[in-house]
């Protein structure tokens, strides 16, 4: 299926965006570690979310988390942790999506995991036990949801865990949302050095909690008003908090330097907390920025950027080769099918200097089974005239009404199957 996108003139729509996926993913493992902890509200509808849920249920030996890394992760560390038996597995590129640190880091911890497949990749086949805990090393360079599953399950451990990150840290702000969300839960889990957290053995504890709106979505609403000329045009995103943890709530800061501004409203629509965006001038000539931190807004910078001719150099993308797809390769293929040239520097940095090459006429972007593929270009409608996204269903990993909220902002999308 392919989705043909063209763009309205003029922009002035309220957006309900979906639940935080990071949020929801966290909660759900934590809630399920109180023991008959009640179910968080507003939960994300996604993909990821959704595996999860069902994987909680441990309904059936096999638990098929289909592409969601993060479910993955998580519920590896928890079926560690938690009695019973099952295979985690998923879809073919799932299956070479390494998570040999994450079953090192818990097979030191005494978890029982053997590989049904290739070593160092699902499926896993694991026998969840009481895990003693300790002090353990582990890479901060490397994926912070191996480190964030640990973490979730450390109260329970019966030494808890002291979790010691050699190295370079990278997405610090998720190791910090998941410590944020556990002391939601009642928890005490700190820092107590710069590359040391600390968790005692304790027990989480039951609470109501709503999760709030997902600032990673947020993200290509902030690009297609920095991609229209018209200066009337604003968008309002409901359930956005000023102060927000999620690491992706500075796309805020990054937006402003593209004439993006954001005000805030306590009380929206539905008495919800409310961000609108304003478009202003910018005088950016060029961005430079590391997404150490903030992996998950690279694309869509990668994709605004050149199109509003601004160019770039963008470093801390390393992890973006083992997401849902080898994103720095399929930025470059897919820009490239605009007239754009990117150069990749040893697979952790990006850039553009300004390089064109001949577009393609009627430009048909891949998606590569990545639901950031389809949401970063579909608003470059706004300067091509059209654009085309193949398999655009993709975006209910994370965005599951994606498109219906596109139409409601005005925006023309037709189907060809």
């Amino acid at each position: 299926m392919q989705y043909i996108v063209s763009c309205p003139e003029h922009i002035d729509t309220s957006i309900m965006l979906p639940a935080s996926k990071s949020i929801s993913n966290r909660a759900l493992i934590i809630q399920a570690l109180t023991k008959g902890g009640m179910m968080p509200e507003n939960l994300s509808d996604c993909d990821d979310t959704e595996v999860i849920i069902r994987g909680l249920g441990k309904q059936s030996e096999i638990i098929d988390i289909k592409a969601a890394g993060t479910a993955m992760r998580f519920m590896t560390a928890y079926l560690s942790a938690t009695e019973g038996e099952h295979t985690l597995t998923g879809t073919e590129r799932m299956k070479h999506r390494p998570i040999g640190i994450l079953v090192d880091a818990l097979r030191y911890l005494g978890a029982e995991i053997e590989y049904v497949g290739e070593e160092g990749y699902p499926p896993l086949r694991i026998r969840g036990r009481q895990l003693e805990g300790g002090t353990l090393l582990i890479a901060g360079d490397v994926s912070s949801q191996y480190i964030s599953a640990l973490l979730m399950i450390a109260p329970i451990l019966t030494k808890g865990l002291e979790l010691k990150l050699t190295g370079n840290i990278i997405s610090r702000p998720y190791i910090d949302l998941t410590l944020h969300l556990m002391h939601e839960f009642g928890v005490a889990a700190e820092w107590s050095d710069f590359d040391t957290i600390r968790v005692k053995p304790q027990s989480y504890q039951q609470r109501a909690y709503t999760i709030e709106s997902d600032w990673s979505a947020a993200s290509y609403w902030y690009e297609t008003l920095a991609l229209t000329d018209d200066t009337q045009s604003k968008v309002a995103l409901q359930g956005l908090k000023d102060g927000s943890r999620q690491g992706d709530s500075t796309v805020r800061y990054i937006f402003s330097l593209l004439g993006i501004k954001t005000s805030f409203k306590e009380k929206g629509v539905n008495g919800m907390p409310e961000a609108l965006l304003t478009r202003h001038s910018r005088m950016l000539n060029r961005m430079d920025y590391d997404f150490t931190n903030q992996p998950d807004l690279a694309q869509t910078l990668i994709a605004v950027c050149p199109v509003l001719g601004i160019p770039f150099h963008f470093t801390g993308l390393g992890t973006l080769k083992i997401k849902e797809t080898d994103r720095i390769e399929a930025m470059k293929r897919e820009m490239e099918k605009l007239g754009y040239i990117l150069h990749e520097e040893e697979g952790t940095a990006l850039s553009w200097t300004g390089e064109r090459c001949e577009p393609m006429t009627q430009p048909t972007i891949d998606t590569y089974e990545d639901h950031r593929m389809a949401m970063s270009f579909a608003p470059l409608a706004i300067k091509l005239g059209e654009i085309r996204i193949n398999n655009p269903e993709v975006v209910s990993k994370s965005y599951p009404h994606y498109w219906a909220d596109l139409r409601k902002a005005g925006f023309k999308i037709k189907q060809v199957d």
